[in-house]
């Protein structure tokens, strides 16, 4: 019975070892009759020129350009109120009053004095012109309508805290004040916001210190507001570069007319550096390995590798600022399976590059 299965297994040796004969034989005979591998099917694009926009992308906090809390410099109590979170004033209007009847009693009473001491001088004067009275008494009548004139000044000013003006036009925030309040000395009654244009601070990496200068345009967007974009400029830079984070402290100014952006808000801020002609291609073309970076071009059905230098880039698509020109027909699907000197056949291809301006950003 073993002979039998010895029988049958050479049998199935002799078998395989036939076919795999017949095998290489087809497969040299391939070989020798010289038939070209098949083309490859690729699409490819021709780089274009547009608008390359250089940019630093940071975080940014907004700062109203005037800002400040008014408080009272005298005590009394509160008989006129104008203040209603949100409004609109103007330099010099009034926002609250306090009794002031005590105030103005005292600048009369001093102004009566100094009406007496004036009198006095000049009666003084014109004895001294007989002689009837002596220098000294002169001098010191004189001293006492300076004095008297002093204090006149000083009672105005105590009549004058008792009113607080706007001293810049802006927006007034809110107030807990009611009238008939009695307030001491330096209580809060509300803020006082400058906020048609926002001062929007943030900071630059060290290493693009050379290429900002101040009127750079800076646009800005909030997650308040997704769908909108807030322009202004650069208008003042730090003298010194912070020591932990390596950074340039810069300001800028952005246009806020509906006043819709709030001091203290959290803002992204994107800084442009140039903007300049680029050549631009479709990100996916090119190929990395190890520092080389190449992309394969269409020449007369014919794959060739060139090697390339890139600029700014941003999803989707990279600036080429060597290696390639206008007329270059640049592979973008099927390169990872070539090699130089392969047959390719182009397909049509519907994928075309964006006409908008686009930006390097980088993230501080």
């Amino acid at each position: 019975m073993w002979k039998q299965w010895l029988i049958a297994v050479v049998l199935v040796a002799a078998g395989t070892g036939s076919a795999v004969f017949f095998l290489a034989m087809d497969s040299s005979s391939t070989e020798q009759a010289g038939e070209e591998p098949r083309a490859s099917k690729v699409s490819a694009v021709a780089p274009r020129l547009q608008q390359v926009r250089d940019e630093i992308r940071s975080v940014a906090n907004l700062k109203a350009l005037n800002a400040v809390e008014l408080t009272t410099e005298v005590t009394g109590r509160v008989v006129q109120i104008n203040l209603e979170p949100g409004q609109k004033v103007s330099q010099g209007d009034v926002l609250l009053r306090l009794d002031d009847r005590q105030a103005r009693a005292d600048l009369q009473v001093i102004e009566a004095q100094l009406a007496d001491a004036r009198r006095q001088l000049e009666r003084a004067q014109r004895l001294r012109s007989n002689n009837s009275v002596s220098q000294s008494q002169v001098d010191e009548l004189i001293t006492a309508v300076s004095v008297a004139e002093a204090q006149r000044q000083a009672a105005r000013v105590r009549l004058e805290n008792h009113r607080i003006e706007a001293p810049f036009s802006g927006v007034v925030g809110l107030s807990d004040i009611s009238v008939g309040a009695y307030l001491q000395a330096g209580t809060t009654i509300t803020t006082l916001d400058t906020t048609d244009r926002m001062e929007m601070g943030f900071a630059v990496p060290e290493r693009f210190v050379g290429q900002v200068r101040v009127g750079q345009s800076v646009i800005a967007s909030s997650p308040a507001f997704p769908d909108e974009v807030f322009r202004g400029e650069l208008v003042e830079l730090a003298t010194r570069i912070s020591e932990l984070s390596r950074t340039l402290s810069v300001r800028a100014i952005i246009d806020n007319p509906d006043g819709r952006l709030r001091p203290g808000q959290f803002m992204s801020a994107s800084l442009t550096l140039q903007e300049r002609e680029g050549l631009v291609i479709p990100e996916q073309a090119v190929m990395i390995r190890g520092d080389d970076k190449y992309v394969f071009v269409a020449e007369d059905g014919v794959a060739r590798r060139v090697s390339v230098a890139t600029g700014s880039r941003m999803p989707g698509l990279v600036e080429i600022t060597s290696g390639l020109t206008l007329d270059d027909a640049v592979v973008i699907t099927g390169q990872d399976r070539l090699s130089t000197g392969d047959r390719i056949e182009v397909q049509s291809n519907d994928q075309a590059i964006p006409e908008n301006r686009f930006a390097r950003t980088v993230e501080s």
